[in-house]
């Protein structure tokens, strides 16, 4: 019989303990399964219900949350409470011979800190390990919610099966990948052949709504509404917990399937399969939304306007044709509105500078900010802000009206001849409650910059082009930005 995710996620944790001080055997390795680096609802639920049917296979799995600067326990909870929000509903009422907790930084934190993993933790682990044991970690791993690690091996990724680490780990561990689930654009890492099991990246609005189709095709996860002998592999109470997790992330990364940008037969297929796993007495999958949507969105409350542009944060690098100088490009996503964020960060131009800090920091030319939202202005309808800078510092000798200027600017200004139409991009209103009308000018008069705006007095370019009502999603706003660089 299978265990409960909490015994499970302990037993994962306590494996890993083994691995990391030699005390496995070289039969015994066990895979870790590893989400992307912006460690999102999405990203930390499909590793962890991979992880949990993964371990009813011969092979150990252990979730690890990309979060290199962030242990688990209390910190883990403040800056990812949907999280916990998830968890809390999947794991209440406890099961029998579970230990009931609370959504406090205290219990929470205590819980986290038991059962889960961060790359954090990971590293500050191996510095305690003594010297006897020096040398690389090897260690085997499936990535979900992304197809490439950011830091690949000399060897490549032509190799059967590719090698590589990730940041917090550079210096310690060695991946080689096994297998692979993503809803992403493939970044061409994995080599499509029968070594890669499973190698599932396709269109989806969630990566869970793969995971959970993944786990079906591999025989691991069965419809508890069969009446077959290989269902008794898991019991029903922990199907539902599995199921209800799983939910939550498909069902916030489609606004409740209602997003029909992002919504594909994957996902409501997988919601379907799901919700004949709940229980009679289980919340219907929308209370479930419902009360996830909302920690999502009250959890910005706690956090620094820094944290809050990293924590669904996105990085990728782009070369121009003309040039062998790359671009990084920064995407940011979050889900309050750009008054909100301002008025947190103080003014309109704290927050551009903020901004700029964030770039600098990272060495971004292009970042983009997106805000997801529903709006009081329009009646509660769903809606979305970008919000797009170009910084100097990367060099372009011949941009589109052969001058000398900087790729960063010469490409905002090709992006936002494009997006125009192609995302329909309308001129920039307030769209949450704002009582002052002079508020709402200095927002605009401070973001949507031109020449006349450039900053002078510092040397240095600033390009801001700010819409509303913006209908796309991350996914088709991302590949505009993408050959605006490339095309110069």
């Amino acid at each position: 019989m299978s265990a409960s995710l909490l015994k499970t996620l302990r037993t994962a944790l306590q494996t890993h303990h083994r691995f990391i001080a030699g005390a496995l055997s070289h039969a015994e390795p066990p895979i870790y399964v590893i989400g992307n680096p912006s460690a999102d609802l999405d990203s930390i639920i499909s590793a962890v219900v991979y992880a949990y049917f993964g371990n009813l296979t011969a092979r150990r799995h252990i979730p690890l949350i990309n979060l290199p600067n962030v242990p688990s326990g209390p910190e883990l909870y403040r800056l990812r409470p949907e999280f916990v929000k998830a968890l809390h509903l999947s794991t209440h009422p406890a099961l029998e011979g579970e230990q009931s907790w609370d959504e406090t930084p205290e219990s929470a934190g205590a819980l986290l800190r038991d059962h889960f993993l961060t790359v954090a933790d990971f590293a500050a682990q191996l510095k305690s390990i003594p010297t006897g044991t020096s040398g690389r970690l090897q260690a085997d791993a499936v990535l979900v919610d992304w197809n490439a690690l950011p830091i690949t091996s000399r060897s490549g990724p032509q190799q059967q099966q590719p090698k590589g680490s990730i940041p917090g780990l550079e210096s310690t561990v060695d991946f080689t990948v096994l297998g692979c689930v993503d809803h992403h654009i493939d970044e061409g890492f994995m080599p499509h052949g029968s070594q890669i099991k499973p190698l599932e990246i396709h269109t989806a609005g969630s990566c869970a709504s793969l995971v959970t189709h993944t786990l079906q095709s591999l025989n691991l996860w069965h419809d508890s509404t069969q009446s077959t002998s290989t269902n008794t592999q898991t019991e029903p109470e922990h199907l539902t917990q599995l199921a209800q997790l799983a939910l939550s992330a498909i069902l916030i990364d489609t606004t409740n399937l209602t997003s029909k940008d992002k919504v594909t037969p994957w996902d409501t297929h997988a919601v379907e399969f799901l919700t004949r796993q709940l229980q009679p007495q289980t919340p219907p999958p929308t209370t479930l939304y419902n009360q996830v949507h909302q920690t999502k969105q009250n959890s910005l409350d706690f956090l620094t306007v820094t944290e809050i542009l990293d924590r669904d944060y996105k990085q990728w690098t782009e070369t121009p044709s003309s040039s062998s100088k790359p671009v990084e490009i920064g995407f940011c996503s979050m889900v309050k509105s750009l008054p909100w964020i301002i008025r947190k960060a103080g003014n309109a131009k704290a927050f551009l500078d903020a901004v700029e800090g964030f770039a600098r920091a990272r060495n971004l030319g292009i970042v983009v900010v997106m805000t997801a939202f529903t709006s009081p202005v329009k009646g509660g309808e769903f809606t979305r802000e970008l919000f797009v800078v170009a910084l100097d510092g990367n060099a372009h000798d011949h941009d589109i009206d052969n001058r000398d200027g900087d790729v960063a600017t010469t490409a905002l200004k090709h992006f936002v001849n494009q997006a125009v139409d192609k995302l329909r991009l309308q001129p920039w209103t307030a769209l949450d409650v704002i009582d002052r009308l002079d508020q709402e000018e200095e927002i605009a008069r401070s973001l949507v910059g031109n020449d006349e705006h450039a900053d002078a007095a510092e040397g240095r370019y600033r390009r801001v082009w700010v819409q509303a009502d913006l209908s796309k999603s991350r996914k088709q706003v991302a590949p505009l930005v993408r050959e605006a660089v490339t095309s110069l």
